[in-house]
């Protein structure tokens, strides 16, 4: 049974539009802030891990943020050691799937979970790793079996859990939702994602995962043309994304989620996030200005 209050039962209402606070790439908190108010938005998904692990800095964030009025909509957790060179070496390190970094990432999880819990931050996202397409893989079942104590670990705290897209195709993360039962899980949808680990159609994949979204990442990019590497992140709008088609299927969604804007390239962050909340709000606006359902 799903719990009040977790994202899944959210009562009808407008999306929060809000960003990554890892995209504006801040030093502090108050940095954070300084930069937030150049983009104009008041949401944010929040970076957990340097809370619990740079606590010199950054463990009064949530307080400063919501003291000067920024909601905290989600959080972030990232797995131990994880490293994104290239995506030979992200397969090997990302997510619960190494065993050497194991241990610590449920460490990590245990920490930031009980921040979260504290604050009441109802959905906090990470990458699971790359899960095995082959349900017969038996590094599938020690992925499922470590994401069920992840996903347990935050729900005794009243916390709910979101994977994100991209390392898997839609059908196998559609997969591994209905292996891991557990009411607590969602998916974060990062369409971006898709692409540039050449995952599939995004549009396609939002309605394959349509009742387990429970957060959207508004992030572009276009494919690869070299098979084994990487596609490439742009801004938003001008990458592969179908934004039209995209806002279409997030507003057929069984629920209104947050838009949330990730940018993680480039050397003009502020400016391609003041981009994106122009986009949404051209594809989620009516002629005659006021905001269609949903969305």
């Amino acid at each position: 049974m799903q719990k009040s209050g977790d994202p899944q039962d959210k009562p009808e209402q407008d999306a929060q539009i809000g960003v990554c606070s890892w995209s504006l790439q801040p030093s502090s908190p108050r940095d954070l802030l300084e930069l937030l108010e150049q983009t104009d938005i008041k949401t944010v998904q929040l970076a957990l891990v340097p809370l619990v692990e740079e606590p010199r800095i950054w463990a009064e964030s949530i307080e400063i943020l919501r003291e000067h009025g920024v909601q905290v909509a989600s959080g972030m957790f990232q797995t131990a050691h994880e490293d994104y060179s290239t995506l030979e070496t992200i397969r090997r390190t990302g997510g619960v799937s190494p065993d050497d970094s194991w241990p610590q990432t449920l460490e990590s999880a245990i920490r930031v979970a009980d921040l979260a819990g504290e604050f009441q931050i109802r959905l906090v996202t990470l990458h699971a790793g790359f899960i095995p397409h082959d349900v017969e893989d038996p590094q599938r079942e020690t992925m499922l079996h470590r994401l069920r104590q992840v996903i347990d670990v935050f729900a005794q705290r009243g916390v709910s859990v979101g994977l994100e897209t991209g390392q898997e195709s839609a059908a196998t993360m559609l997969e591994a939702m209905q292996a891991l039962d557990r009411p607590d899980v969602g998916v974060n949808f990062d369409p971006a994602n898709m692409i540039l680990y050449g995952m599939g159609d995004p549009c396609e994949g939002l309605r394959l995962l349509a009742d387990h979204v429970t957060q959207v990442h508004v992030k572009d990019a276009v494919a690869t043309k070299e098979p084994g590497t990487w596609g490439r992140e742009v801004p938003v709008g001008s990458g592969d994304v179908d934004w039209d088609a995209f806002f279409a299927g997030v507003r057929a969604l069984p629920r209104v989620v947050d838009l949330i804007i990730e940018r993680e390239a480039g050397e003009a962050r502020v400016a391609d996030i003041l981009t994106a909340g122009r986009l949404i709000a051209d594809c989620c606006t009516g002629p005659s200005g006021s905001s269609q359902e949903k969305c």
